[in-house]
């Protein structure tokens, strides 16, 4: 009973901001129209805690029939770049979403707010200040102390409407002044101590060239355009919930429609970074190899890696929402992965560390294919045929020549099962006369085993994987870790956080040997290398005749045996 009702309990904290919709459609709030949106600025790749967003906004308006905008929040143009605007829809696309014909831009409606501004001026609302930035910090207060009136606080309506003209006219220097909302220098919250709206700003925009000067704050600009587009539920992450009072108050001065503004707890992952500055740093100084390294928790990197959209959707879905920070074991991410790649990847062999294996008494010139199911998991994905001849290769580590106890892999004199072939049993060892490596194994077979099954009833421990060494296609396998070593990387007791980056995080193999199948392997194919982990073709590096292969995700799952864990617990 105890379990039930803290279930329930979760299914309240999850489903707050579908019971502020419920509410309101059941009262014909905004005309029973609900309609949502998905504002990125374009300053860099969206990550793992952006899909939350993207997967809540558009899930909504899916859920209740309704709307969902894709609207960039372009009001800098010192950090903003096409190259993200791009980036950002093709990751969104890719989540499986579709905006249709609503993608806006807030530099779609610079006029309007600067309209919106003159009006607040008019009003008394707003007032051109001459402080520099330094000096309205000083003035802004603390959060015991209350902040003081600029000493330009009180200039007159008509000359806070020529300075305004002539702000825009570029007829004062950058950061010379700026336009203010005028409120209350004492209110509690600081965001509601005369918030700057406009800045001096020469820079080109990367969708209006030069024709601005004067550039609205993301506070201005937000709430205005959601109203713009008929926005009736504007939901934001929880950093958000303190300028909630003056999204309002903008809104409530101009009269116009009034969005609601809700606010939830934004993703935080387990050996990770999710600021977009902490990542551009590590793009910047060469820590990663770009945006979509795999490594990257940014959606681009994810997709290279091998992730579904599927299994990031799940993953949004489980993690649910809440009005907590909180943080997420990457674990789950990882569980949610492997749940979808174990229905639908198929399998197949990969030696990503080859030692030659040498059958005797297997006919050199002999070529045998032998079937091979695709997917246990999936019955309707058939099988496949895999040569086997005279020369194999299998995985280092299942070799040892002194092996230790409760060590089931081949050994000299002992015989274990290739799988999908024969049972083999090693003769002879051959070692390099200079460095005394094992350079390859000799072995027979036993004819009668054919399928992996003694007809005798004999049972070995040990099962392999292996690869036909003349069909065998060598190949590049990445192996990629967590990126860093720490489960908070930005811990103040660890110091720097890039102390925390994990140098093992990327290991590359090569060369390794796969099947003759992947042969047609195209780029972001997914597979199980069978023993090895989940694995997907790059899409950038593979080449003609030298595929690239990424591993996606181990075979162990550590949140599996959580779950399993706390399922025992609970009964």
């Amino acid at each position: 009973m105890k379990n039930d009702q803290n279930d329930s309990k979760l299914a309240i904290i999850k489903d707050f901001i579908r019971a502020i919709i419920d509410q309101d459609l059941e009262a014909n709030k905004n005309q029973g129209r609900v309609h949502t949106r998905f504002p990125p600025e374009p300053n860099g790749y969206l990550h793992i805690g952006h899909a939350k967003s993207i997967c809540l906004n558009f899930g909504l308006a899916a859920e209740y029939r309704g709307l969902c905008n894709l609207r960039f929040d372009d009001t800098n143009p010192i950090k903003e770049e096409m190259e993200y605007v791009e980036s950002i829809k093709q990751d969104i696309r890719w989540l499986g979403f579709d905006w249709e014909d609503r993608l806006f831009f807030a530099s779609d409606y610079f006029e309007t707010l600067y309209a919106y501004a003159v009006q607040l001026v008019r009003k008394g609302k707003a007032y051109v200040c001459d402080l520099s930035a330094d000096e309205i910090r000083e003035y802004r207060g603390t959060l015991t102390e209350p902040g003081k009136n600029s000493p330009y606080r009180d200039r007159s309506v008509e000359e806070n409407g020529d300075l305004l003209e002539r702000m825009r006219n570029g007829e004062f220097p950058d950061g010379s002044r700026t336009l203010r909302a005028k409120i209350d220098m004492a209110s509690p919250n600081l965001n509601m101590r005369d918030p700057v709206m406009y800045r001096i700003l020469r820079a080109t925009h990367h969708r209006t060239g030069d024709e601005w000067c004067l550039y609205p704050t993301y506070d201005w600009a937000h709430g205005q355009s959601d109203s713009i587009e008929g926005i009736t539920h504007s939901i934001c992450t929880l950093e958000f919930e303190d300028h909630r009072p003056l999204y309002n108050w903008f809104l409530e001065q101009l009269a116009v429609h009034h969005p609601q503004q809700i606010e939830f707890a934004r993703l935080n992952l387990t050996y990770t970074v999710m600021s977009k500055r902490k990542l551009l740093q590590l793009v910047e100084e060469g820590h990663v190899s770009g945006w979509d390294d795999p490594r990257m928790p940014t959606i681009s990197g994810l997709r290279k890696r091998g992730y579904t959209p599927e299994s990031i959707r799940n993953f949004c879905d489980r993690i649910g929402l809440a009005k907590r920070e909180s943080t997420v074991d990457i674990a789950l991410l990882e569980h949610c992965l492997r749940e979808d790649l174990n229905k639908n990847a198929p399998r197949v062999m990969a030696v990503l560390r080859p030692l030659r294996v040498i059958i005797d008494n297997y006919p050199e010139s002999q070529v045998e294919m032998l079937d091979a199911e695709n997917n246990p998991e999936d019955p309707s994905a058939g099988s496949r045929k895999i040569p086997f001849c005279h020369e194999l290769y299998i995985e280092q580590d299942d070799f040892r020549e002194d092996p230790p106890k409760k060590f089931f892999r081949l050994a000299p004199g002992r015989e274990v099962r290739l799988k999908h072939a024969y049972y083999i049993k090693c003769e002879k060892v051959i070692k390099d006369s200079q460095t005394g490596e094992i350079v390859r194994l000799h072995c027979t077979y036993d004819p009668e085993t054919k399928g992996g099954w003694s007809k005798d009833g004999r049972m070995v421990r040990g099962t392999l994987h292996w690869v036909s060494v003349p069909q065998a296609i060598p190949a590049e396998v990445r192996l990629y870790d967590h990126l860093f070593l720490r489960e908070d990387p930005t811990d103040e007791e660890g110091g720097d956080w890039l102390t925390a980056l994990n140098p093992k995080s990327l290991e590359i193999l090569h060369p390794c040997q796969v099947e003759p199948s992947l042969a047609d392997a195209k780029p972001g194919d997914r597979y199980q290398f069978l023993r090895k982990g989940y694995f997907c073709k790059d899409s950038g590096d593979s080449s003609p005749g030298k595929p690239v292969f990424n591993r996606t995700a181990t075979l162990r799952d550590t949140w599996a045996r959580i779950e399993k864990a706390q399922k025992k617990k609970s009964s």
